[in-house]
């Protein structure tokens, strides 16, 4: 018994300085490279996942041709979001426009150990009733269908981040950062193609609860802020994972901060993270996970991101 405890004791210790001297090696070599090759890797290791990574900022956004696209937006995402540790307020805006039924929705929140927000930008394939909502499939629009977007993300403690861009689904998201949905907010500004649409999202806002005087619009852009929630009713079930999933989230915040603590770039946190945990960085990086519908589409029962789905030739993340 003595004999296997001694045995088991140098196998931890072997372990720990097998740990120690290769955490040193990873450590040297992200020192040794300089910004712009650091900020080309991170790029290049996040552009399968959908992403893009802003090194003057230090925050991952999505990428136009992201691979989310595909899987559309139904209200049922939202509903299982804090599932998997995804916790936010949401602002979904419904209205009629050119035959079609559109949603631009707004969320800020904590997704994992990012603190993020989005604007999506979807239509039905027709005009649909209210009862409706909730059910339909929302398409993701085309190309041609894009608006330019901006939003301005700020906690209590000022600003944050800063992002403009034509886009359908405009995000930005913010590695080891900690924060509850209810301390953020979200200044947005969306321009659009003419002013039947405009006054149709502005009635549509208005529709959704939204404050009328709190609604800026110059020439064909709308501006606005979404700080607090409108009042939304959750079933005990889902405050429990919301709870649950914000405690997670913290601790793995804590943890991350912990793990890469050589390091204050986020971008030096990353990398060391995909060099020394990939299995971690991995699931950094899936900030919103493909769903059951748009792998069916694709033939594939697991997200796009995984190796059998991964373009040839990319670095594997």
């Amino acid at each position: 018994m003595y004999a296997a405890l001694f045995i088991l004791l140098i196998l931890a210790l072997i372990c720990m300085l097998f740990g120690h001297f290769r955490r040193k090696k990873i450590i040297c070599r992200i020192e040794c490279m300089d910004k712009c090759r650091k900020c080309s890797l991170l790029e290049e290791l996040a552009e399968p996942f959908g992403y893009a990574y802003h090194c003057c900022c230090g925050y991952f956004s999505s990428t136009v041709d992201a691979w989310q696209k595909a899987a559309g937006y139904t209200w049922f995402y939202d509903y299982m979001a804090p599932r998997f540790q995804m916790v936010f307020d949401s602002l979904p805006v419904y209205f009629n426009y050119d035959g079609k039924t559109w949603l631009i929705e707004l969320w800020k929140g904590q997704y994992g150990i990012n603190t993020g927000a989005e604007i999506g930008i979807y239509h039905a394939d027709r005009m649909l009733s209210e009862a409706e909502y909730r059910t339909a499939l929302f398409e993701a629009v085309g190309e041609n269908e894009m608006l330019p977007c901006s939003m301005e993300l700020f906690e209590e403690n000022g600003d944050f981040v800063k992002i403009s861009e034509r886009h359908w689904w405009l995000t930005a998201f913010i590695p080891g950062v900690f924060s509850q949905p209810s301390e953020l907010c979200l200044k947005a500004s969306i321009s659009f193609y003419d002013r039947e649409m405009l006054e149709a999202f502005y009635r549509g806002l208005c529709r959704a609860g939204y404050p009328e005087e709190m609604i800026t619009v110059r020439n064909l852009c709308l501006s606005f802020a979404f700080h607090r929630p409108l009042p939304e009713r959750y079933g005990l079930l889902t405050r429990f994972h919301r709870r649950l999933s914000q405690c997670l989230n913290q601790i793995y915040c804590r943890l991350f901060i912990w793990m890469t603590r050589p390091f204050v770039c986020t971008e030096d946190r990353v990398l060391f993270l995909y060099y020394y945990i990939p299995f971690c960085f991995r699931k950094l990086m899936r900030l919103r996970r493909c769903h059951r519908r748009c792998h069916k589409k694709n033939g594939c029962h697991r997200p796009k991101c995984c190796r059998r789905c991964r373009p040839r030739g990319r670095s594997k993340a």
